[in-house]
Order: C-alpha cells, then sequence, then structure tokens
C-alpha cells in the first residue's frame, strides 16, 4: 500500500520521487516553483492557470481575486531535495491530501514538460504516505525531514555535517527549500499553518529543536538499520 488509510485529522508524513531518480529541480526557478506550488495549490479553490494569474504576486501574498484561503490539508513541514521531497501534514477536509498530491505533482509535471519540452510524468509513481501514530514518532519524523534531509546536502554531507553541528545548523538555517529555517528561527511563514502545529508545540522553540535533532541524527547514523522507525521515513525500497 503506498498510501495509508486516513481521515480528517490524521497526520502524514508524504513523498514522492523523480522517475528513475532523476531530478525534479534543476535550477533555482524551479526550487522557487516547487515553494509557490505547495503554498498556491493547498486550497479548495481551483485557478488552472494560477501562474499567469500570479505573475505580479510576491510570494507568499494570496491574490485579492481569489476566495479567501480555505486548504485542503494543514501543511506542517518540508524539504525539497534533488530528486525527491518531503511534506508532514495534516488532512484538513474528507480527501484533502489525496486531492492536494494530485494537484501538486500533476502541476510540476506539467511545469517541468512545458519547460524542458519533456513527457510524461516528473515522478516515479504514485506519492508515498505514512500515518504518524504518536507525538514520540512525530517530533523524531520532523527531525528526519527537515533537519537529516536537508544536511545531506550540506557539503561532505551529513557525516560531516554531525562533526561539526553548529556550523552545519547555522548552513541549514539558510537552506530556503526546508521549513527548518522557521522552527530554528521560531519565525513562521504565512504558508504554515500554525494553529494546533503539533510540531511547533513538540519542540517548544528553535534552540530544543537544534537539540533534538543533533540526538536523533546521532542515533539515526548510529542504528537506523535496525530502528523500528524506518518505515516512518518512507525511504525503504
Amino acid at each position: 500500500m503506498r498510501v495509508e488509510l486516513h481521515e480528517v485529522g490524521s497526520v502524514m508524513h508524504l513523498m514522492n520521487r523523480g522517475a528513475r531518480g532523476l531530478p525534479i529541480v534543476r535550477d533555482e526557478a524551479d526550487r522557487k516553483n516547487f515553494l509557490r506550488s505547495l503554498f498556491y495549490l493547498n486550497d479548495t479553490h481551483q485557478d488552472r492557470n494560477w501562474r499567469k494569474t500570479l505573475r505580479y504576486t510576491d510570494f507568499p501574498k494570496w491574490p485579492r481575486t481569489w476566495p479567501e484561503r480555505n486548504p485542503l490539508v494543514d501543511l506542517w513541514a518540508w524539504t525539497l531535495m534533488p530528486n525527491h521531497f518531503h511534506c508532514i501534514i495534516r488532512e484538513k477536509i474528507k480527501g484533502g491530501t489525496a486531492k492536494f498530491m494530485q494537484r501538486f505533482c500533476g502541476s510540476l509535471s506539467a511545469y517541468a514538460n512545458t519547460k524542458y519540452n519533456d513527457k510524461g510524468s516528473l515522478f516515479q509513481g504514485g506519492y508515498k504516505g505514512r500515518v504518524v501514530g504518536s507525538d514520540a514518532d512525530l517530533r523524531w519524523l520532523a527531525s528526519y525531514v527537515m533537519v537529516k534531509n536537508t544536511l545531506e546536502l550540506y557539503p561532505g554531507g551529513l557525516t560531516r555535517a554531525i562533526k561539526k553541528f553548529n556550523s552545519a545548523w547555522e548552513w541549514g538555517l539558510n537552506y530556503p527549500f526546508s521549513s527548518m529555517q522557521h522552527y530554528g528561527r521560531d519565525s513562521f511563514p504565512s504558508m504554515m499553518e500554525t494553529e494546533e502545529n503539533m510540531i511547533i508545540s513538540l519542540f517548544k522553540n528553535g534552540k530544543s529543536f537544534k537539540g533534538l535533532s543533533y540526538d536523533m541524527l546521532v542515533h539515526y547514523t548510529g542504528t537506523h538499520k535496525s530502528d523500528t522507525r524506518e518505515a516512518l521515513t518512507l525511504e525503504a525500497k
């Protein structure tokens, strides 16, 4: 089962990977389009020409011509990697997760096909989704999604990032395509739902987020092959 059964109120980890492991973003414009798509496509209102409508709208302002914002899911965390992405969401309306992901992944594929004269889906298949069942698992997963993935991009990789954690942490806070920066700085943008956001309450503040994330990384790199939480990552082949 690629997506676990879920309902309104379910907290979920979502992930999708590029077809044949190829990149899903190739330049800065693609990465910015990922963030804009993540925000503007998460709504019950659908504008099929939304990029044209928003060409003069500064991100993340909401366009005046659209109805009041009504998200399909509560977006709590995300990280964009070169060939895949991770999100943590809570289903807000019935069927909202499936509708959002269909719209989001489909739009990214259409954008890439137009820009690069490609055909077919940008992704290797349907997205994966797993329900997060406990506060402890959610805290662990949030560090995995935001910190572990972001610091894999650190020069020298995750192993070096752990050894030079303070420097790597500051580097990670400057990566604009992960919500790590917002939890680390206690500064949350309008694209992130903060009301009843369980991740915010679990970490309490940026200092706690940093310390607990370090503990998670040390544990993960030491014992993750036998860790019962490995299935939460959605990375298993």
